[in-house]
């Protein structure tokens, strides 16, 4: 039945670590460790995912991460994030250390070079989605795009334990498009976080009401006599990149990774969780992990 099926939560690994980490060090608490290591980004990190844990309730979860800042998207386009300065060298060495706190976990790190942590996402999501309630953690609302009767987003707000839940219908009653059309909307209106221009002078209101009227990108572009002027000449002279910043937009749902659902069971091993911690000196935080209430996958 299906209220039987099991619930996968996918976290994007690299959302938590960066708003916990930024959080604690714009007040200089980096929480440096007697290895000379800062553990803030990690200890906050560990509080976003079990906080939301504890909200949710998912039977299973996985970690996904970004592997690097080159991948396809800048092999296409070389300015794709280019806007974004090297990592705080006190977060550098918690990149790894967090994914080695996940595995203590027995949680599945999930990454892939080449390849962002929403395009590992995109694709599990689309295999499991028959198989369980996949539900989405991250503060990135590109990820809404995913969005289907089978796949929620949950989106990080301001603080520990809020939340702004997606379904597609929340979304199309905030924006009056579907999930899918949000990649045409950002092929057409670009996109400062990620650096790409989409089409200049089109914004997004005048993107939301060109993709009302004609559903696509290409549904635009057939129909480019229909536009006023201003509109048809903004396109005609940007569709090189109209098209370039639909492929950089849109998330790849068929990236060779996987994740077995047997083996992303939430089941924390007590003693080797703590062991991991305590070898970091994160004390107090294992308060936050479900010992008491394990759900057995």
């Amino acid at each position: 039945m299906e209220n039987q099926k099991p619930s996968l939560m996918l976290v994007d690994g690299m959302a938590l670590l960066f708003r916990a980490f930024y959080a604690t060090a714009v007040s200089g608490q980096f929480m440096i460790n007697s290895k000379g290591i800062p553990t803030n980004g990690i200890h906050g990190f560990i509080k976003h995912l079990f906080t939301a844990v504890s909200s949710f309730k998912p039977s299973h979860l996985a970690v996904c991460w970004d592997m690097g800042s080159k991948t396809f998207r800048t092999e296409l386009f070389a300015d794709y994030k280019g806007n974004r300065g090297e990592a705080p060298v006190e977060l550098i060495p918690q990149f790894d250390l967090v994914k080695e706190v996940v595995a203590s976990f027995d949680i599945p790190n999930i990454g892939l070079a080449g390849y962002e942590a929403d395009d590992c996402i995109g694709t599990i999501a689309s295999q499991m989605k028959d198989h369980a309630h996949v539900s989405i953690l991250t503060g990135d609302q590109d990820i809404l795009q995913l969005l289907d009767e089978s796949i929620s987003v949950i989106l990080l707000k301001k603080g520990y334990g809020n939340y702004l839940v997606h379904t597609p219908q929340t979304f199309f009653e905030e924006k009056g498009i579907t999930p899918r059309q949000m990649i045409d909307l950002k092929a057409l209106m670009g996109d400062t976080s990620d650096n790409y221009p989409g089409v200049r002078g089109i914004g997004e209101k005048t993107a939301l009401k060109l993709l009302q009227e004609f559903d696509h990108v290409e549904g635009i572009i057939s129909n480019l006599d229909r536009l006023s002027k201003s509109n048809k000449t903004k396109i005609e002279q940007d569709l090189d990149m109209l098209h370039l910043s639909r492929i950089l937009a849109e998330i790849k749902c068929d990236v060779p990774v996987s994740c077995a659902l047997e083996e992303a069971g939430l089941k924390i091993e007590k003693e080797k969780a703590v062991n991991k911690l305590m070898e970091i000196e994160l004390r107090g935080i294992q308060r936050l992990l479900p010992f008491d209430e394990l759900i057995i996958s």
